[in-house]
């Protein structure tokens, strides 16, 4: 009888922690760094969606004129981009108005994927185009083998964005608060079994999703300048043989400063996030 009582009083008190708002901590309460967070999400979506939405119907309407493989890979790259801004964006102003999850377990997992899947498919599809550009200037005679490669680049982008993103449904599940036990959430909390695992997790995700890309578009973009200083140099000595070559059009010039502004927007972008992460 007395069991019965004391469990009768534990429920009443976690009843009240769960239904007494009150009780609740700021973080687990809607609050005013969740409206921001709202509001943020809100105009980067109406931003990328009419951005990238502008971009993908005028690639596909030139890739109807000309089958140039920039024109492929931009509208791939608009397709990442497209995929994190109705999946994620929503995603994140949906969890910040509810604070808690309530769309289940599997929910969870699912999103937890798609989450992070646009991001990692748009970084690769980034080096896609930095290696394609690569080979475009250091290799221009190679022009049999250049389609190919760029439908195998692209099909290891989206494998490889799918197998990268596979450990989310694993990781993260959801939990509920050991204070506040009807407070359930989407969370990675006692899946690694040390602290140190899950600083290699996040390692991982950075070295796939930023420095294995800032690598690539280093080493690429330095070799097609110094290409370019070297040819530039040789089309000085000897102007007769230059001009018959034709190494850099007006076509490939802009389609380089197309792509060498997509990198810097790739960096302005990504790096303050993941220096904030390492801080």
């Amino acid at each position: 009888m007395q069991n019965a009582i004391q469990l009768s009083e534990v429920e009443s008190e976690e009843s009240l922690k769960c239904n007494d708002t009150m009780e609740l901590p700021d973080d687990l309460r809607f609050n005013s760094g969740h409206l921001v967070t709202i509001v943020t999400y809100s105009i980067l979506m109406v931003i990328s969606a009419a951005g990238n939405i502008t971009v993908l119907i005028m690639t596909i309407i030139k890739k109807r004129k000309s089958k140039s493989r920039i024109h492929i890979l931009i509208m791939h790259l608009s397709i990442a981009d497209l995929l994190v801004t109705f999946l994620m964006m929503p995603l994140e102003i949906g969890w910040s108005i509810t604070v808690s999850w309530e769309a289940g377990d599997a929910m969870c997992r699912i999103m937890a994927f798609f989450r992070m899947f646009g991001l990692y498919l748009s970084s690769f599809v980034i080096v896609c185009i930095s290696i394609d550009r690569y080979y475009a200037v250091k290799r221009p005679l190679q022009i049999l083998d250049v389609y190919r490669r760029g439908k195998i680049m692209l099909m290891l982008a989206w494998v490889g964005s799918v197998l990268c993103s596979l450990p989310q449904m694993l990781v993260f599940h959801v939990g509920t608060h050991p204070n506040y036990t009807c407070f359930t959430d989407c969370i990675t909390f006692n899946f690694f079994p040390s602290h140190l695992h899950e600083i290699s997790y996040t390692l991982f995700g950075m070295l796939m999703m930023y420095w294995f890309p800032l690598f690539v578009i280093l080493y690429t973009y330095s070799s097609i300048f110094m290409e370019i200083c070297r040819r530039s140099q040789e089309k000085n000595e000897d102007k007769i043989r230059r001009s018959s070559s034709g190494f850099l059009s007006r076509a490939r010039i802009r389609t380089l400063k197309m792509t060498i502004t997509i990198i810097a927007v790739f960096l302005i972008c990504w790096t303050p996030y993941y220096v904030m992460s390492v801080w």
